[in-house]
C-alpha cells in the first residue's frame, strides 16, 4: 500500500483506527538533513507506550497508555512514495468503534474520507431481517459449527451481516492459501448486497467460505467484514487474497491482515477498460491489442514500466484520472511485480467464474434477500454434490497417458484429475521447447539455461541446482500456478534427471489434499500412500453399499468403522499425543469436548453428540 505523503499515510491510519475503534498519535516522525523533508515516520495507538510520571509529581496527570505495541511505521522511497515499513495490528487493550468520536483524534474527522455513518443500515425489505436471522439459527441447530455474526448501529437496527457454514470453515483448512472477495452483486447494484469469499480446491472447483450482506463500502464496513470472516477462521488469514480495485478495500485488508498478499483481479480491471475509453471517445481496437502485450507479455519491471508510458502518451490517456489510478496501484494487478505468487487456479485474470455463474442461475437483480434465502441450499448442495463426483471420479477412474514421459507416469496416480489434465499440457508442450546451456557454476552446481519455447514463441531462462534439486523458469509457472512448467521439464530432461523433485509436487493439488500428514519425501513414497488412500475409498464404497442394506448390516459396518478408525490412530499417533491435541485445539472443525465420563460420540459431522458447540452469534 502507497501514500502519496506523510499526510495521506497518517490520515489513513486514523481512518483505520477511527473504523476498527482506538485513538491515534504521530508517535515520531523524521526528517532528511538536506531537503528537511520528512522521510520516515511512525504512527500508534494513543494507549502506545508507558507512563512516565516523575515520582514527586504533585498533581500527576492521567495517562492512557498501558504499553500497548499497536502502531504504523512509514517511509518513504526515492520516487516520493511513502509506503508501509511495518504494521503492528493487536492491541492489549478492549477497543471501541461505537465510541471512536470520542478520541481527540477523530473528533475533527466528520469529514474524513471514509466517515463511518452510524445511524446507516442494511436495507431490507419488511421481514427480510426476520427471516435472516430465523434460517440461520435454524441451519445452526441443524449443525452448531454453522457460524453467524451481525453488526447493528447504534439504533440497534441491522448494519452488516456474515455468516459461513461447517464446510466452508472446513475448505478454509484445506484451501484457504488463496481467497478472492467478490463483491460483484452489491457493486453492481443488485437487490441484494451480497458480498462472497471464494476459494478454489484440489479440483480446481470453487468453495465458498462465507457470505455478506452488506449496507455500504466504507472502511468500517470492509474492516468488519474481514475481521468477522478471520474471527470464523480461526484468526487466520490467506496467503493471497483478490478482489475488486478499490481504495477502501486495500486499506481494510492492509489493516487487518497485513502479512498478506493483497492483488486486485485483473477481470475487473480489463472489464473497466471499455468504459473509460468510451467516455472519453477513445476506444478502439489497437489500445486493446497494445494493452494486453503491456499487462500479460512484460516479464520485467522495466519492460512493463517502458510499454506503459508508451501506450499512455500514444492514445493520450496519461491524464485520465482512472489510468493514473491504475498505475499508481501496478504492484496490485500487474502480473510482472507478483510472478512469485501462486494464484490457485483462482487467477488474477478472471471472476470466480464457475462460482459466480452458480449464484448468478439464482441471484439475478430482482432477487430478494428472502428469495436469496431459499435457494442458498440448493446453491451449496449443487456445490457439494460436484465434489463428491469429482471425488468418486479420482477413486475409481485413472487418468490415460498420453505420452512415454516419466513425468507424467511419475504424478498420474497422485494429482487430482484436473491438474493432472494441465500438467499433462506441460509434459506435451516440452516437445516444443529447445534449451541451450548458458553457464554453469561448480561451486554452487547451478547451471544456467535457455529454453526456446516455439508454442508461444518467448525465450526464458532456466536455473537448474543439482545439490538442492531446485528450478526456476523466468516464466515463473511453478508460482504461479503451482506446478512444473515444460520449461522446467526440458531441462530436467536434458539433466538426466527422470523424477520431479517432491517440493514441486504441492499438496494442495493431489488427492490427498484434505489429509492431515504434509506430502513430503520421495514420491514412490507417496504414490505408494495414494494408493493405499484410493484403495481403501474403493473398498468403504463397497462397504457403504452392504451396510447400508439393513439396520443390522449398518450397525456392524459402524462398528468396524469405529473400531478401524481408533485402532489406526493409535498407530499413526504412538508419542504424539501432546502434539496431535495442540493442533486439534487449532483447527475450528475439530471442536470436541472430551466428557468427564467417557469419550466423545461422534455424529456424522464430527461433533459429539450430546455436547453443545460453540455459539456462532456475534454482534459487535
Amino acid at each position: 500500500m502507497e501514500f502519496d505523503s506523510h499526510d495521506e499515510a497518517y490520515s489513513s491510519y486514523k481512518e483505520y483506527a477511527r473504523s476498527v475503534g482506538f485513538g491515534t498519535a504521530k508517535l515520531s516522525s523524521r526528517r532528511s538533513r538536506a531537503s528537511k523533508e520528512f522521510i520516515d515516520a511512525k504512527f500508534s495507538c494513543i494507549r502506545y507506550g508507558s507512563k512516565q510520571q516523575s515520582d514527586d509529581a504533585i498533581n500527576p496527570r492521567p495517562s492512557p497508555k498501558i504499553g500497548c505495541k499497536a502502531s504504523m511505521h512509514v517511509k518513504r522511497r526515492q520516487d516520493g512514495k511513502w509506503y508501509i515499513h511495518s504494521f503492528v495490528k493487536e492491541h492489549n487493550h478492549e477497543l471501541l468503534p461505537a465510541q471512536a468520536h470520542f478520541f481527540r483524534s477523530h473528533k475533527n474527522s466528520a469529514t474524513a474520507t471514509y466517515p463511518l455513518d452510524n445511524g446507516r443500515r442494511l436495507v431490507l425489505e419488511s421481514g427480510d431481517a426476520q427471516v435472516l436471522l430465523e434460517t440461520f439459527t435454524r441451519m445452526q441447530e441443524e449443525n452448531p459449527k454453522f457460524y453467524y455474526a451481525v453488526d447493528l448501529n447504534e439504533q440497534h437496527q441491522l448494519r452488516n451481516l456474515f455468516w459461513v457454514d461447517a464446510k466452508g470453515m472446513e475448505d478454509f483448512n484445506n484451501f484457504g492459501d488463496v481467497v478472492c472477495l467478490d463483491t460483484t452483486y452489491f457493486t453492481n447494484k443488485y437487490r441484494i448486497p451480497l458480498v462472497l469469499f471464494v476459494g478454489s480446491n484440489h479440483h480446481v472447483q470453487p468453495t465458498l467460505l462465507g457470505c455478506g450482506l452488506i449496507a455500504d463500502e466504507t472502511v468500517y464496513t470492509f474492516v468488519w467484514l474481514l475481521q468477522t470472516w478471520s474471527v470464523a477462521m480461526g484468526d487466520r488469514g490467506p496467503r493471497v487474497m483478490l478482489t475488486d480495485q478499490s481504495n477502501e478495500i486495500k486499506t481494510a485488508v492492509a489493516a487487518v491482515f497485513p502479512r498478506t498478499q493483497h492483488c486486485f483481479c485483473l477481470y475487473y480491471i480489463l472489464e473497466k477498460v471499455p468504459r473509460q475509453l468510451e467516455y472519453f471517445s477513445l476506444w478502439n481496437d489497437a489500445f486493446t491489442v497494445k494493452f494486453h502485450k503491456c499487462v500479460f507479455k512484460s516479464w520485467t519491471e522495466e519492460q512493463f514500466e517502458k510499454r506503459w508510458w508508451k501506450l499512455v502518451d500514444k492514445f493520450h490517456v496519461r491524464e485520465v484520472e482512472w489510468f493514473q489510478s491504475l498505475y499508481e496501484d501496478r504492484r496490485l494487478w500487474v502480473p510482472t511485480f507478483f510472478r512469485d505468487v501462486t494464484f490457485a487456479s483462482l487467477s488474477a485474470y478472471s471472476r470466480a467464474e464457475s462460482l459466480n455463474s452458480k449464484f448468478d442461475k439464482y441471484v439475478q437483480g430482482d432477487t430478494s434477500v428472502n428469495e436469496f434465502v431459499e435457494q442458498y441450499k440448493a446453491i451449496l448442495e449443487d456445490m457439494y454434490e460436484e465434489e463428491a463426483k469429482a471425488d468418486f471420479d479420482a477413486w475409481h477412474e485413472v487418468p490415460e497417458l498420453k505420452s512415454p514421459s516419466p513425468f507424467e507416469k511419475q504424478v498420474h496416480l497422485i494429482y487430482t484429475h484436473e491438474i493432472f489434465t494441465k500438467f499433462q499440457l506441460e509434459v506435451l508442450g516440452a516437445a516444443a521447447c529447445h534449451l541451450k546451456k548458458e553457464s554453469e557454476d561448480e561451486r554452487t552446481t547451478t547451471t544456467v539455461y535457455a529454453v526456446k519455447d516455439f508454442e508461444d514463441d518467448q525465450n526464458y531462462v532456466v536455473e537448474w541446482n543439482v545439490k538442492g534439486s531446485e528450478i526456476c523458469c523466468s516464466c515463473r509457472s511453478f508460482e504461479f500456478k503451482g506446478y512444473l512448467c515444460r520449461h522446467g521439464i526440458v531441462v530436467l530432461q536434458m539433466s538426466g534427471v527422470f523424477s520431479i523433485p517432491s517440493k514441486y509436487v504441492l499438496q494442495r493439488w493431489t488427492n490427498a489434499a484434505r489429509s492431515r500428514k504434509p506430502v513430503s519425501g520421495k514420491l514412490d513414497e507417496v504414490q505408494e500412500r495414494v494408493r493405499r488412500f484410493n484403495d481403501l475409498c474403493r473398498r468403504a464404497i463397497i462397504l457403504g453399499e452392504e451396510g447400508s442394506l439393513s439396520q443390522e448390516s449398518y450397525n456392524i459396518a459402524l462398528s468396524a468403522i469405529r473400531e478401524g478408525l481408533k485402532q489406526c490412530g493409535s498407530v499413526n499417533h504412538s508419542g504424539e499425543e501432546e502434539n496431535v491435541s495442540v493442533e486439534r485445539e487449532s483447527e475450528p472443525q475439530l471442536d470436541i469436548v472430551i466428557s468427564s465420563n467417557k469419550a466423545p460420540r461422534l455424529s456424522e459431522t464430527g461433533k459429539e453428540k450430546g455436547t453443545k458447540g460453540k455459539v456462532g452469534f456475534l454482534v459487535i
